[in-house]
């Protein structure tokens, strides 16, 4: 149990870890890849770890050095190990690899914890089926432990993803750099485009079209080359602070270095639709938010906007301090995270004391007009780490909480009660 007390005023510089997908993709692409590839700014969460540990268990090789990653991908390529490979809490972690060891000759087994076992993979096991590799798992929805037979001889398909997912899509690509043909994969709506990005970045061809409010990538298969990587920092993470910043009566913090592709910031937009005091300035590294302490007025929230729906829970929080009803549009997707964050971002409102109700997949928070409404409360963050983030910040502008599951924050961001007890 951890008790995170109120403060009279907040104020400091905040420098987030190394975004989390880009840093898992940077160590799954150096691994893939033939020789040495450094990573700068690599995301310390346990989930990364997770997907390190994996590729050193599949034959790829890591060394630190002062502050830097060194992976050596070997030069016959990777191949199946003989022991079950943790992936931990990590929904990416399992989904890319999946992808990827689709592709290795062998049987694979891919395990994690009691969270990971409740999260649906079909979405992943169907499309890799069709490419020639074999996912089974438990139930119909296909829910880890996993067994994947991978082959050499994948093909390239094309494939039509149901539900936005940064995540299926790119254990499809990742799949697809070892196919026999084109693989093609079209998104309803736009997803982020880190995996693309990177795997140009790794001299890949990837042609990316946007086709209304979705897009078709196509990959020609090939090995991606090593790579000097530097990860730029997480915008997710630092929705956390930006909101602290915001609701909080006396506060104002910056947040340096964030990444800010469309995909990954579309935080900022709502909050300022909100009214918030949030401005961007641009760096070479990324943009620097500074966030101050801003009477919120309500809004309507679509996952659209938001499309991995990653801030919903904190995005809650400001609802929460707001003047006014704020819905919460299409979220069903909320369900299917480390926790059902969809019911558990109604609780953490009404643990405020917000009027909270739902209809199918929105959900309706009435705000209490400021963080200082705000009730003391007791939470259990049900081994999900964004509800650990969530519930300290509401603590912290408020009357302060006590959460019981705090040690899931490592999973992401292991010194996030470090960052928060700087701006004290």
């Amino acid at each position: 149990m951890r008790r995170v007390e109120p403060c009279p005023s907040l104020a400091g510089v905040v420098r987030v870890p190394g975004d989390k997908s880009a840093s898992h993709r940077a160590v799954l692409l150096s691994a893939l890849a033939a020789g040495e590839s450094t990573i700068e700014g690599l995301s310390p969460g346990l989930d990364v770890v997770s997907s390190s540990q994996i590729m050193s268990q599949l034959g790829a090789t890591r060394r630190d050095f002062d502050g830097v990653v060194v992976i050596e991908g070997p030069s016959q390529g990777l191949r199946a190990s003989d022991q079950p490979l943790q992936c931990g809490n990590s929904g990416t972690t399992i989904r890319l690899v999946s992808g990827i060891v689709s592709t290795l000759e062998g049987h694979h087994r891919l395990e994690g914890d009691r969270s990971l076992t409740r999260r649906p993979m079909d979405r992943v096991a169907i499309p890799l089926g069709l490419m020639g590799s074999k996912v089974t798992g438990e139930g119909p929805r296909v829910t880890p432990p996993l067994d994947i037979v991978g082959s050499r001889h994948l093909r390239g398909i094309e494939y039509r993803v149901l539900a936005p997912s940064a995540q299926v899509k790119s254990a499809i690509l990742l799949a697809g750099l070892y196919a026999e043909g084109l693989t093609t994969v079209h998104e309803a709506l736009r997803t982020r485009t880190t995996t693309e990005d990177m795997m140009r970045l790794a001299g890949i061809d990837v042609a990316s079209v946007a086709v209304d409010a979705g897009r078709s990538v196509t990959l020609t298969p090939a090995r991606p080359a090593a790579h000097a990587w530097r990860v730029p920092t997480d915008p997710s993470q630092a929705a956390f602070f930006c909101v602290l910043g915001l609701i909080h009566p006396h506060a104002d913090i910056e947040v340096v270095d964030v990444e800010n592709s469309p995909e990954r910031i579309g935080f900022v937009t709502v909050l300022s639709r909100m009214g918030a005091d949030l401005v961007g300035r641009a760096g070479e590294s990324g943009v620097t938010l500074r966030a101050r302490s801003s009477p919120l007025l309500a809004t309507e929230i679509n996952a659209a906007e938001i499309p991995s729906v990653d801030e919903a829970p904190i995005l809650t929080v400001a609802a929460a301090a707001a003047s006014g009803v704020s819905a919460f549009r299409d979220m069903g997707e909320l369900r299917l995270k480390e926790s059902d964050r969809f019911e558990g971002s109604m609780a953490l409102a009404r643990l405020l004391g917000c009027r909270v109700w739902s209809e199918g997949d929105d959900y309706f928070v009435e705000g209490l007009g400021s963080a200082d409404a705000f009730s003391p409360f007791a939470i259990n963050a049900g081994l999900d780490h964004r509800f650990v983030m969530s519930s300290a910040v509401a603590g912290a502008a408020g009357h302060g909480c006590d959460i019981d599951g705090s040690d899931t924050v490592s999973s992401s961001y292991p010194g996030f009660f470090d960052d928060l007890g700087s701006l004290r």
